[in-house]
């Protein structure tokens, strides 16, 4: 994990100098900065920033896994990774639900009255859907 933060890290501090740079660049006397771009790249830096500091932090808690070991072999990362869901239909719903409140701002905010409840249902799935059901308590 150590090493995924540096990556995200640096990558952070390319992204900051590319906004820095854009802003200066783009910046008219007349018209001033241009905003969409600059604020993109920002929000892209914070992104970047955000995970990189969650790796180091969590690096320092955990056992240093095979990707920070520069002499390790492929066979030194085998094993159990975690546990992952076989499989869900609740990111569907939460797409379609999604799809549908978006469209809300295009159409006309009356689609939300069918979104919102199809985004709930599809939120309350994913949290608990190992609560019940054949992959009860995994």
């Amino acid at each position: 994990m150590k090493e995924q933060g540096k990556i995200f890290l640096g990558l952070a501090v390319f992204t900051l100098a590319m906004a820095i740079t854009y802003g200066v660049w783009t910046n008219h006397s007349d018209l001033g900065v241009e905003a969409a771009g600059t604020t993109a790249l920002f929000l892209a830096f914070a992104l970047c920033a955000f995970i990189g500091y969650y790796l180091a932090f969590t690096a320092r808690r955990v056992d240093s896994g095979a990707g920070d070991n520069p002499e390790a072999e492929v066979a030194d990362d085998s094993g159990e990774q975690g546990f992952f869901a076989p499989h869900s239909w609740q990111p569907l719903s939460l797409a379609i639900g999604g799809a549908l409140a978006f469209m809300g701002v295009i159409f006309g905010w009356w689609l939300l009255y069918w979104s919102i409840p199809i985004i709930v249902i599809g939120l309350f799935g994913w949290v608990f859907e190992f609560y019940r059901g054949e992959n009860q308590n995994q």
